[in-house]
């Protein structure tokens, strides 16, 4: 059994070092410092994160469904804990090769996970930062054609675009992590 546990902590920790490096800076993921959540977050990880990655890998295909294939860019994705201090559910690099999602799905209840990869499809798609109009008609485009709310641009509309679609926030996002 501890035996076990431990290869599991191993496969977390490796998993999580590997995301780190996609991450638009290694501090955006970092369990590593929490003492306390350490081990378990590292365990649960190492036995579920295969799982939780289909899932959320599922949704990314049901992306690239709105678009021709030719349309489709190269698109990873991963679920990690995000560092709370930047206060994301979901962030997209398209710095990296193929383009990353990494998605918090532990900040945002597991009905809301499709929502967060909605919407940083919508920013790999585009291949730029930020919630301009562009991102907006790629949003609506997806929302459109996956039955979800879209938004329409108007002026002024960029924070707004930051949470959209909207999704329901977790009081404690390590509480999914660590198992419970």
């Amino acid at each position: 059994m501890i035996l076990k546990q431990s290869d599991a902590f191993t496969r977390g920790q490796d998993y999580l070092r590997l995301v780190q490096g996609l991450a638009l800076e290694p501090g955006m993921v970092n369990v590593f410092e929490n003492k306390r959540d350490r081990i378990p977050i590292c365990t649960w990880i190492g036995e579920n994160i295969n799982a939780v990655n289909a899932q959320i890998n599922a949704y990314l295909q049901v992306c690239h469904q709105c678009f021709h294939p030719q349309e489709r860019r190269q698109i990873q994705i991963f679920a990690v804990p995000i560092a709370q201090s930047f206060g994301i559910d979901g962030l997209c690099n398209i710095l990296t090769n193929p383009i990353t999602i990494l998605v918090d799905v532990g900040r945002v209840a597991p009905r809301d996970w499709f929502g967060v990869v909605v919407h940083e499809y919508a920013h790999a798609h585009v291949g730029e930062f930020g919630h301009n109009e562009q991102f907006a008609s790629i949003l609506s485009h997806l929302c459109l054609g996956l039955g979800l709310e879209p938004p329409y641009w108007e002026t002024g509309m960029e924070v707004t675009l930051r949470s959209w679609p909207h999704c329901k926030s977790t009081i404690d996002p390590l509480e999914f992590w660590i198992g419970h």
